[in-house]
């Protein structure tokens, strides 16, 4: 059975395909009237980086605390206008990516500064209302990279990203940080496809890394893990808990929690703070933003009681793993 570890909370079931994609149980927040806030995914939900988005949106929805509705595989040269008219329709907030259309987006945002705006973005934050956040688990990543350096037998892993903006990079990176904290000598290679959502072409790189010798995969991209199944080696997923989905070759996760974010915005936006700021650092896992899980007795026990020492320094604020927003070699 896979051992989450998360601060011992429980974990949010979204009942479907997208399983435990909110990590933890929010501070829930309470008004009178509920927010009405706007999704704008660009990738279908079922997208790992979505749906961590979309599951938390969805249970803020379920609780009452805010009033939501999505439009999902919406395309770049759409994306303006879906701002626009949620923006028309009186959406308090809306929630989406700036990283194909960031100068649109601001354009949208200065054009309605009664709408507060929260976007994945690459950019920073700017005046009142458009206010952006990063993807920072990272750290989790790092941890998961411990374990891969002490499970590999050919000295080789890999990792399919999907585009190398900073966010994916600095994830990447952790991974084989990770990995060469514990191993230096174990070769790491990365491949990117070029979008953030196929998963037959991230299946397609991750079996071209098996076939350079990569025995355990890094899947930053959905389908990477199906490459990794057909060959029989193992995988970490990223973002949401791939295990259930994968249980004989997922054995570890770099999960990722929207939610402290989104309760963050939510309450900005409805005591009329500007929300006009990065909220990234709310990802931190010190914050419970983001965190592994494993399946127990995969790894070996010394490698598993390394890793979670370092984990708790973590935590304590005691070690901090490195951010490389580089594109990884």
């Amino acid at each position: 059975m896979s051992k989450l570890l998360i601060n011992r909370r429980r974990l949010l079931s979204t009942g479907a395909v997208l399983g435990a994609s909110t990590l933890f149980a929010p501070s829930i927040l309470r008004a009178q009237t509920a927010l009405k806030v706007a999704g704008i995914h660009a990738s279908p939900v079922e997208n790992a980086w979505n749906s961590v988005l979309h599951a938390a949106l969805q249970a803020a929805h379920d609780e009452g605390v805010i009033e939501y509705t999505f439009s999902e595989g919406v395309s770049g040269t759409d994306y303006p206008r879906a701002m626009r008219e949620y923006a028309e329709s009186g959406n308090a907030l809306i929630v989406g990516e700036s990283y194909a259309v960031e100068r649109e987006a601001r354009q949208v945002a200065g054009d309605y500064p009664d709408t507060a705006f929260l976007m994945g973005s690459s950019g920073e934050a700017s005046g009142d209302n458009f206010g952006v956040f990063g993807t920072w688990n990272w750290e989790a990543a790092y941890l998961c990279g411990m374990l891969a350096a002490a499970m590999t037998q050919t000295g080789k892993v890999g990792s399919v990203g999907a585009i190398p903006i900073p966010e994916v990079n600095m994830l990447i990176n952790g991974f084989a940080d990770g990995v060469h904290a514990v191993n230096p000598d174990v070769e790491h290679s990365v491949s990117f496809i070029g979008t953030f959502f196929d998963p037959p072409r991230a299946r397609e790189a991750g079996l071209a890394q098996i076939d350079s010798g990569a025995d355990i995969l890094f899947g930053e991209r959905i389908g990477t893990a199906d490459a990794a199944r057909e060959r029989g080696i193992k995988a970490i997923g990223s973002m949401i808990d791939y295990t259930p989905r994968y249980p004989d070759t997922v054995f570890a996760n770099a999960l990722w929690s929207f939610r402290p974010l989104l309760d963050a915005a939510v309450a900005d936006t409805g005591a009329g703070n500007p929300t006009g700021k990065n909220y990234t650092p709310l990802s931190l896992m010190k914050d419970g933003g983001n965190d592994i899980s494993y399946v127990e007795g995969v790894a070996p026990a010394e490698a598993v009681a390394r890793m979670e020492e370092v984990r708790a320094a973590i935590k304590a604020g005691e070690f901090e793993v490195p951010r490389n927003f580089e594109e990884p070699a």
